[in-house]
């Protein structure tokens, strides 16, 4: 496809099927079609061969790429070329054209590349003398016109054949395309010089010819004025204008094309028989679930999975943006496409193909291209009816010169200005490629947008509600503090509560356990360090604490201490005096912690605080979201004193707390009652909802894949400052939309009165065309430079 015509050529037919809706993307090349099932008793809808079928009618070939509950999506057939390097191409030829591989001219692959590099070098090679004998007296040699004749046929047929055929088979269907004004401005230009040439008088030998840069009466008595210089450097500026277009849709779908090719190719899969375990290298589609497989230092990790065994540092940084490694070892998830930078791993996969979170992304990613933001609808409106407008006004540009008595050559050079200076092209190209540019970007970032129309919406929103947990926090308990009776040290309540709590499976306790320190030394004979902790007669109760005789290890004969950690009121029950902690402890939970006592001996002898630490990065994000004209808002079910800590410590100022699950879509809808634009971030289940409801869903790519799903934007890598990020590049993306097509719309605006008038010379009409497409893509392309 070519312009912004062709795009509204194909969705009208697709449309006329029942039940059908669906958005053509002109870089990609593809249509997302979503079919509705009909209601009971109403007939069937569309089936695949229909919509195959419409497109064809349109005059394109197209096959299914991917059909799923929520629609199908197609794209034009292309012979030989691979199907995700199509969707990352750029241009290709008008309706009825069938793909041929030697014609798509800006497709990604070296040959289409090498093909439109051919024709170009040629229309380059014999313009130059067309242009220099046409153009300069003193060079015009007796025949000289014979051999402009000689020079430019090639140039105007071969060289520029991909526009001719494309108007051809755009006239076959009844369509109308930029091709078809290139063509008729080409042929014009041609004809009119093959006539003046053979019939006007203009192929005698020692005439001259002296040019001018815009429409003018012939001098009398003097022959008709030749336009193969016209027509030659027409078609060298738009075959220069669509080999940049071609290079930069490459550089533009780079990111992309990156992203996508990160999954490892093979894998060392690890299996068991009957002489024992064995190493297999297999391809990566051979994994299934639950098969273990073995990644060295240096290697991807084939696929999403657990470690077994085995512990390393994960580069993710080329899938989530994220500079520094992550230390994993048995238990920890890893994400395919990560590389293993030390250790050896095994890991065993729990996600294959499809499932794989490289897999979402590319698909993310992909129908974040499928789609219109609501600012390039009036852009097809218009880009519609522009063709056939254009033929008219061409059209009664002639008649008006003519009938206004000017002479033939004056009104047949205006016309064709108009033809040429009028395509469209740069329309077409003005929000796809910017939203290609900026999709890839983000995806580079580890920011995912879903699809166009969410540019619009970071526009708008005023208000950004922040869920506490997982979010602003780290979403897991961290010890903060410990708190001593008289006589008794930190450091032995710790270790005291700690060997108890190790035992134990509440998160209270792994976060108690982690805190403390394991002694170095040497393993006696049993097993176990010399002077470690050990622990006897271990009892949990649950909801009320855990108890344990704690003795050290290889220290001889001795006692051990019986030793509870849990709830004042459990340990009062025991017969344990709390008062010495109890204020204290009370005025910790009042200010929003956890806290658990620990005694021994019969009396109480610490107290330990835990919270759900603030991240590192929170308050840094925030200040970033408030400098974006953001009333950041904090949303929580925790208490109150817990969600004052947490907003206390970032700089907001606004909380709701205590804030059922069912609950936060009220909240949601109470502050865009209020007048507010929401923007939610969230990373749960139980946010799922909230992020639906709100005018933009910012989901931690940490979080669950019902938060992921029900959101507009993904942050891959779970950092708050992400949100800030996402948010700046939605609208930057947004904005290079914008100049993109107020160029576009200013470019036919201001250009086609001046060709109308008489005041712009098809060849610099020609030039200028080119150069408003390669403007608009260059233009998008700085988004690549975003951070």
């Amino acid at each position: 496809m070519t312009c912004a015509s062709c795009v509204a050529r194909v969705e009208k037919r697709l449309g006329r099927l029942p039940g059908v809706s669906a958005t053509v993307n002109l870089p990609l090349e593809s249509a997302h079609v979503e079919v509705r099932v009909p209601d009971e008793g109403t007939g069937a809808t569309a089936d695949t061969d229909a919509l195959v079928a419409a497109v064809r009618a349109a005059g394109y070939d197209a096959k299914v790429t991917r059909t799923s509950a929520a629609g199908n999506d197609h794209s034009p057939d292309m012979p030989g070329m691979d199907p995700r390097e199509h969707a990352l191409s750029g241009h290709s030829m008008a309706p009825g054209h069938d793909m041929d591989p030697d014609e798509d001219t800006s497709a990604p692959t070296d040959a289409r590349g090498a093909d439109l590099r051919a024709r170009l070098r040629v229309a380059a090679v014999a313009t130059v003398p067309v242009v220099l004998l046409s153009m300069v007296p003193t060079l015009q040699f007796t025949g000289w016109q014979w051999v402009v004749a000689v020079l430019a046929l090639p140039v105007v047929t071969w060289a520029a054949w991909p526009f001719h055929r494309a108007a051809f088979r755009a006239a076959r269907h009844r369509a109308s395309t930029m091709d078809t004004l290139v063509s008729i401005g080409i042929v014009a230009a041609t004809g009119w010089s093959l006539w003046a040439l053979l019939l006007g008088g203009a192929g005698e030998l020692g005439m001259t010819m002296t040019p001018s840069l815009w429409p003018r009466a012939a001098h009398e008595g003097a022959a008709p004025e030749l336009y193969f210089e016209v027509a030659a450097v027409v078609t060298t500026f738009l075959l220069a204008g669509r080999y940049a277009e071609h290079r930069s849709r490459r550089r533009a779908g780079d990111a992309l094309r990156a992203l996508l090719d990160l999954g490892a190719k093979d894998v060392a899969l690890i299996e068991t028989g009957p002489t024992g375990r064995s190493e297999r290298r297999v391809p990566v589609a051979a994994l299934r679930v639950g098969d273990e497989f073995a990644v060295r230092p240096g290697e991807k990790v084939a696929t999403d999975g657990v470690v077994v065994s085995g512990a390393s540092a994960v580069d993710a940084s080329l899938l989530t943006g994220e500079p520094v490694p992550v230390d994993v070892g048995p238990g920890d998830e890893v994400t395919g496409a990560t590389i293993n930078r030390s250790g050896s791993l095994v890991v065993r996969a729990t996600r294959v193909g499809e499932d794989t979170r490289l897999a979402q992304i590319g698909r993310l990613v992909t129908a974040a291209q499928t789609g219109k933001a609501p600012v390039q609808r009036l852009a097809d409106r218009i880009s519609a009816v522009f063709v056939p407008v254009v033929l008219v006004l061409a059209l009664g540009t002639l008649v008006a010169w003519l009938v206004s008595g000017a002479e033939p050559q004056q009104a047949f050079t205006a016309a064709v200005a108009v033809l040429i200076i009028a395509c469209p092209c740069a329309l077409g190209l003005a929000t796809p490629t910017a939203l290609l540019v900026g999709t890839g970007r983000g995806a580079q970032l580890g920011i995912l947008i879903k699809g166009p129309e969410i540019l619009e919406q970071t526009r708008a929103v005023d208000t950004v509600v922040l869920d506490k947990t997982g979010t602003v926090t780290q979403g897991r308990m961290a010890l903060v503090d410990v708190l001593t009776a008289p006589g008794a040290s930190p450091d032995e309540v710790l270790r005291y509560a700690a060997a108890v709590e190790q035992l134990a499976e509440h998160p209270i306790a792994q976060a108690i356990a982690a805190a403390a320190t394991s002694p170095d030394g040497d393993v006696g004979g049993d097993g176990v360090v010399i002077g470690s902790d050990q622990v006897h007669d271990f009892r949990a109760e649950p909801g009320r604490g855990v108890v344990g005789v704690v003795r050290t290890a290889h220290s001889g004969v001795g006692l051990g201490r019986r030793v509870l950690v849990g709830r004042p009121t459990w340990l009062q029950e025991q017969a344990i005096d709390t008062a010495a902690l109890q204020d204290r402890f009370d005025a910790t939970e009042a200010d929003g912690a956890t806290a658990v006592m620990v005694a021994w001996d019969g009396s109480v002898r610490g107290a330990l605080v835990l919270r759900d630490p603030v991240k590192d990065t929170s308050q840094q994000a925030v200040d970033e979201l408030r400098a974006l004209g953001l009333r950041p808002v904090l949303l929580t079910g925790d208490n109150p004193g817990a969600a004052q800590v947490a907003a206390r410590a970032v700089g907001i100022t606004e909380v709701i707390a205590q804030v059922l699950p069912a609950d936060k879509v009220a909240v949601v809808e109470r502050l865009q009652a209020s007048g507010a634009r929401v923007a939610m971030v969230g990373d749960g289940v139980n946010d799922a909802a909230a992020l639906a409801a709100a005018d933009l869903g910012l989901a931690m790519g940490t979080g669950t894949d019902v938060a992921i799903e029900a959101a507009d934007l993904t942050l891959v890598r779970g950092d708050l400052r992400s949100a800030a990020q996402a948010i700046r590049l939605a609208r930057r993306t947004l904005a290079v939309i914008r100049q993109n097509l107020f160029w576009a719309f200013a470019y036919n605006v201001a250009a086609i009165p001046l060709a109308a008038l008489g005041l712009l010379n098809p060849m610099i009409a020609g030039a200028a065309m080119a150069l408003s497409s390669v403007l608009v893509v260059g233009n998008s392309l700085r988004l690549r430079r975003f951070s």
